[in-house]
Order: structure tokens, then sequence, then C-alpha cells
């Protein structure tokens, strides 16, 4: 009796524990299998692709110069103890700029003075002894050989009376080249040499740029020489106001600059230039058939995807997107242009592009308007009005009651 008693205790312990065992292992089964969050659906922005014209144009820095500007320097060499203008100056043709140390130039002119001095004395010797010697032989007392040689020594002496001279007119021209003089009306634009510098004979001493015709004058790099052409118009814009400028393509440099390798372009203004030194900006126009039309999208759009870039090409039916390999040409302005990879009509995710994945589900980002604010505003303001006529009406009719 007392064994029958027992069991049924132990049945019901071994039917808890079962079921605290089930129980439990549910429990560790529904803690380590946590279900995976899903890909939430974003809201994009698509632009439509399609055809356009290239609205980039190059502009340049360019640089108003004259027409002609020259770098003076004394035909003679010496030390300079002179400078009579500084840079900005106004000068006028034979104005005085710089002055050497005259002082052996004029030394040498007295020798060559004192040289024709004395070749005239010879000259003149000469002259008197053939005068003399001609009414000799008249007479019969010299014979005619001796009247020739006194005529040839009369020639000699005028030939060296002749070179002295010259020597004369030489020594003086060197002494007048000690004064550097303004070949032309203009503006000093640099000095080079100052005073007690000894410079060498034709060492530019003052830079002077010349009244006259005005250029501008930029750099090319060396993709963009060849787009150029002799004749070309540009428009040209200062940059210290809004004057606006024309001028035509008049020099184009035939080899680079051996330090930057860019090309130097010479524009010739027409009117009224602005003054030597002022900065314009400088827009070479376009000739010829308007360019083909290209595809350009947002810079916005695009991805870095491998060693190129990528965009993300919308799929109306599944309301996906996919990701689209692309070829970029360039840049006009804040836009790219692409050159191989879509056709015009695809639809593009134009921002956000660096949190979507490829198959991803997405919804086509819709701005609200103003006026639909303003509707809803006014529903809302409506509604809000109904109810609270509705619960004045209900509040009289339980007093009537």
């Amino acid at each position: 009796m007392g064994n029958k008693r027992r069991r049924p205790m132990n049945t019901r312990r071994h039917g808890r524990l079962g079921v605290a065992t089930v129980v439990a292992a549910l429990a560790l089964a529904a803690c380590g299998r946590a279900p995976a969050p899903q890909e939430p659906v974003r809201a994009v922005k698509l632009v439509t692709v399609g055809q356009g014209a290239l609205e980039a144009r190059h502009e340049y820095a360019a640089e108003v110069r004259a027409r002609i500007e020259s770098r003076l320097g004394f035909r003679v060499a010496g030390k300079i103890v002179r400078r009579a203008v500084e840079p900005g100056q106004r000068v006028r043709a034979g104005q005085l700029l710089a002055e050497l140390d005259a002082r052996d130039y004029q030394l040498a002119a007295d020798g060559a003075r004192a040289q024709v001095a004395s070749a005239l004395a010879q000259r003149d010797l000469a002259a008197a002894d053939l005068g003399r010697y001609e009414s000799l032989r008249a007479q019969g007392f010299i014979s005619h050989a001796e009247l020739e040689r006194r005529g040839a020594q009369l020639k000699a002496a005028q030939s060296t009376l002749q070179q002295a001279q010259a020597q004369l007119s030489s020594q003086g021209n060197q002494a007048a080249y000690t004064r550097l003089l303004a070949d032309a009306d203009g503006v000093v634009t640099g000095i080079e040499a100052e005073v007690d510098q000894v410079v060498a004979a034709g060492t530019p001493v003052v830079r002077l740029a010349q009244d006259g015709p005005r250029d501008a004058v930029f750099a090319v790099p060396e993709d963009r020489v060849a787009a150029l052409r002799l004749g070309q118009p540009v428009a040209l814009r200062a940059w210290s106001g809004d004057a606006r400028l024309t001028g035509q393509v008049r020099e184009i440099a035939a080899s680079a600059d051996p330090v930057t390798r860019t090309f130097a372009v010479k524009v010739a203004l027409a009117g009224a230039a602005p003054p030597l030194g002022a900065t314009l900006t400088a827009v070479p126009q376009a000739e010829g058939a308007p360019a083909a039309p290209v595809l350009k999208l947002p810079t916005t759009a695009l991805r870095q995807e491998g060693q190129g870039s990528a965009v993300w090409v919308y799929e109306p039916a599944s309301g996906s997107v996919r990701s689209q390999a692309v070829q970029v040409a360039g840049a006009d302005g804040n836009q790219a242009v692409i050159a191989a990879g879509l056709t015009p009509g695809m639809r593009v995710v134009a921002s956000g592009v660096h949190v979507l994945a490829p198959g991803q589900k997405v919804t086509v980002y819709q701005p609200k308007t103003g006026s639909v604010g303003v509707e809803q505003a006014t529903a809302a303001t409506q509604n809000v009005a109904n109810s609270a006529a509705a619960s004045a009406a209900s509040s009289a009719a339980a007093g009537a009651r």
C-alpha cells in the first residue's frame, strides 16, 4: 500500500521537470536566434538623364601690358652716378633717365680733339709746301716727280685730319652715351640697376612701357593652346569693376615657357584700355558650329566604385535601385559630363548615394509645396471648428432635458 501511494507523486515530479525543460529550451532558442532587421525603405531624390549643351567656358587671368615695352640700357660701360626716375613715373621722349660717370669719356674726347688740331696743322703745312713747290716747278727749278711727292704728302695729311675728326666724333658720342634718355613717351615700369652700380654696355637699367596700343596677356596650358587661333575674338572683364572689353588674339607663343610650361597669348585690346598692370578675366569666344549635346548629371549623383565611378539607377517596376558604372568625361560647372554608361530617359538617384545598397527598396521623394500645407492647415482648422460646434450643441440638448 505504501509503494502504491508514492508512485503518483514521482510521476507528477517527472512531468513538471519535463515541462520546465521544454519551456527553458524554447526560451533559449528565442534568445539565441533574433530576427535580422529589415533594410529601411529610404526616400530618394531622382533626376532624369537628359542631353544638354556645354555651358562651361575656359577663363584665364590676363594682365594689361604695353604693346612695346623696352628694356633701356647704356650703350657704354661705366658706373651709375645718378638715377632720375622712379617706377610708375611718366616720362617724355628725350627725358633723362640715368647717368654714368663720364670723366674718362670726356678725357678721351679731349685727346681726340688735340689729335684733330695736330692733324690740321700738318695738313696746312703740307698745303703750303705744295704751293711753294708748284711755283718752283713753274720756274723749272724742281722736277715733276718732286712736285708729285709734295702733293702726296698733302693728301696723307688730309687723310690723317679726317681720321682724327672721325675719332673725335666717336669719342664725343661715347661721352653722350653716358646719359640714358627716353626714346618715347611712356611709363617707367621697372628699375633694374641702382646708383654706384657698375654696368656693362647694353645691361638693362630701366623698363619703359611706351604709350600706344595695349595688350591683355595670359598663359594657357598645352592642352588648350590648340583651341586658340589668331584673330579669335576674346571677351574681357575687369576685376576691379564691371567694365567689359573686347579684343582679338594677336599673338600665340610658338614655344612653351621653360619654367611654367604654358604658352603666352597676347590679345589686342580695342578702345580705351585699363591702366598698365590691371587684371582682366579673358574668355575666348567659340566660333563655328555649336558643340554636340552631352549627358550631364549633378556631381552628388556620382560615387566611387572600384577604379571608376558609378550611379544608382531607379527601377520603377520593382521600386529598387541598381548600380550602373559610368565614364566621366569632365565637368561643366557643378555638373559632371557623362561619356558612357547612361542613356537619355534613365532616372538616377541624385543625392544620398553612399547609404544605398544594390537591390534596396526605395520610395521617390515628393517635396511638399506651400499650397498643400495651406490646404492641410485649413482642413484641420475646419475640423476643430466643427468638433467644437458639435460639442456645444450636445451640451445645449442635455440642458433642455
